[in-house]
């Protein structure tokens, strides 16, 4: 296919990115202006201003990776990975210390995290090696444990700094182009099984020698929080009671836009990994819902437009990239609601943050310009017929 002859994007997805991205902006206003007023010199905008800037910012860079053809992307793989991995190593040495975390960069406004990068660094190597080693990627030695050392390695760095929510959401990423990608099964699951094991004799040995180990072990405290939040209510289940609250008050038509009473100064960071339980107390059951389907919506089409593609390497790349961002919301609203262990990781496209918005975007351009090639070819098959953006062609890729 002629990369310089392309059609246009899926404008479903186009538009629903840039929607949520815009009702991230008002409720990041709504979360964040009493909290600014406060600590930024009366500044009701100062968070909501930032966002703007990585909006803008990841926008521009969405239009520019939507113009690049997949067979330039897949160039790119190398010397993007090798640019995350001097980030992820010069971080912990220069980087800026935020909530006991040495994970960013300040560049003027904006502070980068190299862990966002790293994210979609670990998709565009993982789909490069399966592509290119195919139905060899199914045997271990040769196909498999490369992609486990790389993962491990740039996991490790992030662990490092410490980021164990980034650590997950990267880990699980590359779980799915794995297994989407045509991984043994068989292996994966010995592997999880082994590592399951090892830990728990590790852990045990340890504990044995050592019992004062679990003494302020705020990682068993947020496991004994899950389980009941309001045993310490005002200390380790802090968070998340505060965060049920709003729930509880939204009820089910929500206080109303603006009128959220966790954001005074209950519950912490509500602009940022606390943002759905605003949305939650604000605009109620329904309007958390509707919000719900959108954002499902989002990565369903995401996942359509990835698979329609008939070029391993974009079709895992945007699988990749779309599971990621449909993992790390999981994550996040498991967390908020208590369903699942608090993790601390943001809502992608809502949260507040100019680093993952400015990834997001971005890499939600790649998808984009994939869709645009698959355009072009259903363009190309039947040039006599209206065509809808995304119409039915293609056929979907195998490992």
């Amino acid at each position: 296919m002629n990369p310089s002859r392309r059609g246009t994007p899926d404008y479903l997805l186009l538009f629903l990115t840039l929607a949520l991205s815009a009702f991230g902006v008002l409720m990041v206003f709504s979360a964040s202006s009493m909290s600014a007023i406060y600590h930024r010199d009366g500044n009701a905008l100062f968070y909501t201003q930032k966002q703007v800037l990585g909006i803008v910012l990841g926008i521009i860079g969405m239009v520019v990776t939507m113009n690049i053809h997949y067979t330039k992307l897949r160039k790119m793989t190398l010397p993007f990975g090798l640019f995350v991995l001097f980030l992820l190593i010069l971080v912990p040495i220069i980087g800026v210390n935020v909530n006991g975390a040495r994970s960013w960069f300040k560049i003027g406004p904006l502070q980068l995290q190299p862990a966002e990068f790293a994210k979609v660094a670990i998709v565009m190597y993982l789909a490069a090696i399966i592509s290119k080693k195919q139905d060899k990627f199914r045997s271990f030695r040769g196909g498999l444990l490369p992609a486990l050392v790389m993962v491990g390695l740039v996991s490790g760095l992030i662990l490092l700094q410490p980021d164990l929510g980034s650590t997950i959401v990267l880990c699980l990423g590359a779980l799915l182009v794995m297994i989407v990608g045509g991984a043994n099964l068989k292996h994966l699951f010995l592997l999880a099984a082994g590592g399951t094991a090892l830990f728990a004799i590790v852990g045990g040995i340890m504990l044995l020698a050592n019992p004062s180990l679990l003494d302020g072990s705020y990682r068993l405290a947020r496991i004994t929080t899950y389980l009941d939040p309001w045993s310490d209510e005002r200390n380790a289940g802090y968070h998340i009671v505060q965060s049920l609250y709003a729930f509880g008050h939204g009820g089910f038509t929500g206080a109303g836009f603006g009128q959220s009473i966790q954001k005074l100064h209950f519950l912490p960071a509500p602009h940022n990994d606390f943002i759905f339980a605003i949305i939650g107390e604000e605009l109620g059951f329904i309007g958390g819902s509707l919000f719900l389907l959108a954002y499902l919506l989002f990565i369903w089409r995401g996942i359509i437009v990835s698979l329609r593609c008939s070029d391993t390497y974009a079709s895992l790349v945007g699988i990749g990239i779309i599971g990621t961002i449909g993992i790390q919301a999981l994550i996040n609203l498991g967390g908020v609601t208590n369903s699942i262990p608090l993790t601390g990781v943001t809502l992608p496209l809502i949260s507040y943050g100019g680093s993952s918005m400015l990834v997001t975007l971005s890499s939600m351009g790649i998808i984009l310009g994939i869709s645009r090639d698959y355009n072009r070819a259903a363009d190309a098959e039947a040039p006599d017929k209206p065509r809808r953006s995304g119409a039915k062609s293609g056929r979907t890729v195998t490992g």
